[in-house]
This record gives C-alpha cells, sequence and structure tokens, in this order.
C-alpha cells in the first residue's frame, strides 16, 4: 500500500503510529492480532524488533562499518548470537542482491546499494510488516526502479508493506494507495488489483 499526501498531512504521523515509534493519541492500533495501544514501552520496542522492519529515506547506516555489520545490527536487541545474526545478515544481503559487497563499508557503497542494504537491515528479522519512508527519494530513476522491483518482490513472497511516498509514480506501483489529508484518510481512495 502506498501513502501519498502533501508535507505536513501526517504521512509521517501513521509510520511512526505503524513502526511503534509513537502510540495513537485515540484509537486501537493491532499488529498481528496484538493490541498494541496497551503494551509498555519495552514490549512495544520487542514487538518492533521482531515484527517491524523500517526503512528510511535517508538509509541510516554507520558509514565506516561493513554492509554484513550494518544488516546484523538489526538483530543486535533480539539476543541473537553473533555467528547467527552474520549468517541472517548475509541471507538478507543476499535477497536483495549485495552479497558480493557484504565485506564493503558502507561510505564506499553507491546511493541504490545503501538503500539495498537498508533494505536488507529491515528484513533480517523477517518481519510481518516493512514500513518504508520514501524509499526512492535520494535515488535517480533507473535506481529507484531497481529497489521499487525489489519491494514488489518481497511483495510477491507474502511481505506486507506500506510505503510513503510523495512520487505519483511510486505510488502507481502499489496495489493500493490511500490519500492522507489534514491527518485523515481521504474519502476515495483508490486501488488496483486486489489488497
Amino acid at each position: 500500500m502506498a501513502v501519498t499526501g502533501r508535507s505536513g498531512s501526517g504521512k509521517s504521523t501513521l509510520f511512526n503510529i505503524l513502526g511503534l515509534i509513537d502510540r495513537p493519541t485515540e484509537g486501537m492500533y493491532r499488529l498481528d492480532g496484538i493490541d498494541t495501544t496497551t503494551m509498555t514501552d519495552s514490549q512495544r520496542t520487542g514487538l518492533r524488533a521482531s515484527r517491524i522492519g523500517l526503512v528510511f529515506q535517508a538509509f541510516h547506516l554507520l558509514a565506516f562499518r561493513t554492509a554484513e555489520d550494518n544488516v546484523m545490527l538489526g538483530l543486535l536487541y533480539q539476543g541473537v548470537p553473533t555467528a547467527q545474526r552474520r549468517a541472517a545478515a548475509r541471507e538478507a544481503l543476499d535477497q536483495v542482491g549485495l552479497g558480493h559487497r557484504r565485506d564493503s563499508s558502507a561510505a564506499t557503497l553507491s546511493g541504490g546499494e545503501r538503500q539495498r542494504v537498508a533494505i536488507a537491515r529491515a528484513l533480517v528479522s523477517k518481519p510481518s510488516l516493512l514500513l518504508c519512508d520514501e524509499p526512492t527519494g535520494n535515488l535517480d530513476s533507473t535506481t529507484a526502479g531497481q529497489i521499487l522491483d525489489i519491494i514488489d518482490d518481497l511483495h510477491r513472497q507474502g511481505l506486507t508493506i506500506v510505503m510513503i511516498t510523495h512520487d505519483p509514480t511510486v505510488a502507481a506501483r502499489a496495489q493500493r494507495t490511500i490519500r492522507i489529508s489534514d491527518g485523515f484518510v481521504e474519502v476515495g481512495t483508490s486501488s488496483r488489483g486486489s489488497a
């Protein structure tokens, strides 16, 4: 699903609520049937670490650590032993086509490669929800298309994906698009295909 809307419309707030970063001021948010609104902060952190993958426009990688090290960080707070974190990181990097760059520092990677590392880091814990905030915003159109191909493939494999975007071309690739305006989902959202 793509989420569109003007700057300040509430897209980032929705992203933060879905990502268990912020709490809703009213209502209930269920993730995989779990009511997240009554959970403690540590319970929410644990649920986020195990069920949600977060991908940001700015990548948020440690520049002088390897691609593999950056992906391994996605499992650090789950208590996964180092050998298992390393194996999972390699598998995730292979999944996004970057196994051959696992020993490269993030500082030496192109923008598209950095975004693929960020996606691998989000996937390493095998989440049920992948949240992407402008994942192609810092990329040229060819590289953006490659990133969207990866996201499309992940969706075909059964991963639920919510992508915040300003780009109508990106939104057009989603099965469903909703528009946020002044903090509300506009009536008459568009869909293509089955949800």
